[in-house]
């Protein structure tokens, strides 16, 4: 006879969390580093402060009429009032630029001792050792101080920079396609982005070749009260391949950061990208990405979503399918714990014939967060024989939690075929009964379950970005009971 699990009093279960809490901790990358660097840096965006990144990088005239022009821009541009609740942020109390280094380096060793021990604590230069990625960017605050590729990539013809040196280095390959897909107007953070830009990675993957290990860049903020808007350019030419991965981490203050990041990716004729992010903020960051894709004739964009950190994140990978047989998908997961808002979603634009897309999106929800699907199909009236399928898939933990779906198909043609699927599950007495009989506490039980929900999204991540994502999990998920 199976003998019931032993049942926790809410006392039982309060003094469990406290105990889980003050062992744990509920983010273990919350360290910060010195930051007299920073000191002396001016709050606000305005001309003074475009002008002075502008001219610290050394760029040339039309990307100085660009910052302006889209800071004109952004002032103008009205805040989003759908989605998560934005009306408290203060633009004027953000740093907009802060430089840690004098200078970029290709060695971990000639990093100062407080940066090469906080990516020493993350993992990167293990994993470079490892041979795990074909190349690594590191980018602290507003810079990237250090970039490397293997030599038998670079010999090949691809190129992996920082976005200022790709700049420098390829100017007729940036200027052709910098501001392509998110124009400075798209919204007013791509503006503000477009206006403030530093840092980022810049690929180009040359005719045929395929990048089989992935390239990494790794964005940590330190100061209190920062803004990070990376950019980052990715064109991966006829027939070649790339899987570009990003995480992300940052320190707990009790202001709020911000980071809003602008993503453009160009996918040519028979080529495939992935872009995988695993990102894991500290709470008081505002995350608030925008980023797109166009692919061409029988290109494939695969994006790879993890959204596990923030107070808000709003982001919705999008994919223009121009070329016929072109093919994009998005696979995401959101997890929001308290005090938390991740708004999440993708765009799937079908601008030619024969193209397919499709997107599953997958979140969990607990102590009272709130998680969003927010997605648009639009199939134009030639994209006739296209096919899009969407899957919404989300797991309440508790019942103070929230999930909302919010999706938006515009199909405009008769010859095509389209699915919409989505359903809201929640963690039944009866799985915890059956898992808690076999010995499992009821945060490992309930842990189990979310591991077994996300589990599509882990399978398609690199193996130590599988075994990361899982450890995240178990971390979010100490101190859910109760």
């Amino acid at each position: 006879m199976t003998q019931s699990p032993p049942v926790m009093t809410s006392e039982d279960r309060r003094r469990a969390d406290d105990r889980i809490i003050e062992s744990i901790g509920a983010y273990e990358f919350g360290w910060r580093d010195n930051d007299d660097y920073s000191r002396g840096v001016p709050t606000g965006i305005n001309e003074g402060v475009v002008r002075h990144i502008s001219a610290e990088k050394g760029e040339p005239e039309w990307m100085l009429q660009r910052r302006l022009k889209a800071l004109e821009l952004f002032e103008r541009k009205p805040m989003p009032t759908w989605g998560a609740d934005l009306s408290g942020i203060d633009f004027d109390a953000f740093k907009y630029y802060v430089r840690p280094t004098d200078r970029q380096v290709n060695d971990w060793d000639d990093l100062p001792p407080d940066i090469r021990e906080t990516y020493d604590r993350l993992g990167i230069p293990e994993a470079e050792k490892n041979r795990l990625v074909a190349g690594v960017a590191a980018q602290y605050e507003s810079e990237v101080v250090y970039q490397q590729i293997q030599e038998d990539l670079a010999r090949q013809g691809v190129v992996f920079l920082d976005t200022d040196t790709g700049l420098r280095e390829y100017p007729e390959i940036f200027e052709e396609y910098f501001g392509k897909s998110i124009p400075a107007g798209d919204n007013k953070f791509a503006a503000l982005n477009t206006a403030a830009w530093s840092g980022g990675s810049f690929v180009y993957v040359p005719k045929g070749v395929h990048v089989t290990i992935p390239l990494q860049a790794y964005f940590r903020i330190n100061t209190e009260a920062m803004g990070q808007f990376e950019r980052t350019l990715i064109v991966a030419d006829e027939g070649s391949y790339v899987h570009y991965v990003e995480g992300c981490t940052a320190p707990i203050y009790d202001t709020n950061s911000l980071h809003a990041a602008v993503v453009e990716i160009f996918v040519r004729k028979d080529a495939r990208v992935r872009y995988t992010t695993v990102q894991n903020w500290s709470t008081n960051v505002l995350n608030l990405v925008t980023q797109r894709s166009i692919v061409e004739e029988g290109g494939t964009m695969e994006w790879i979503d993890g959204n596990m950190g923030s107070a808000i994140t709003m982001k919705y990978p999008a994919c223009y399918l121009m070329g016929d047989h072109a093919r994009g998908e998005t696979l995401s997961i959101g997890f929001a714990g308290p005090e938390q808002h991740q708004d999440t979603g993708a765009k799937m634009i079908h601008m030619a014939p024969h193209t397919s897309s499709s997107i599953v999106s997958k979140s969990v929800s607990r102590g009272g967060g709130r998680t969003a699907y927010r997605g648009l199909v639009e199939i134009h009236p030639r994209a006739h024989h296209s096919k899009s399928s969407v899957t919404c898939d989300a797991l309440l933990v508790d019942r103070m939690s929230r999930t909302d779906t919010y999706p938006y198909n515009d199909i405009r043609t008769d010859d095509v075929e389209m699915t919409h699927e989505a359903t809201i599950s929640k963690v039944s007495e009866d799985q915890l009964f059956y898992l808690m009989s076999r010995g499992l506490t009821e945060t490992e039980a309930r842990s189990t379950i979310v591991r077994g929900f996300v589990e599509p999204i882990a399978k398609k991540l690199p193996m130590e970005y599988a075994l990361e994502l899982n450890r995240l999990i178990e971390l979010q998920m100490e101190g859910s009971v109760g």
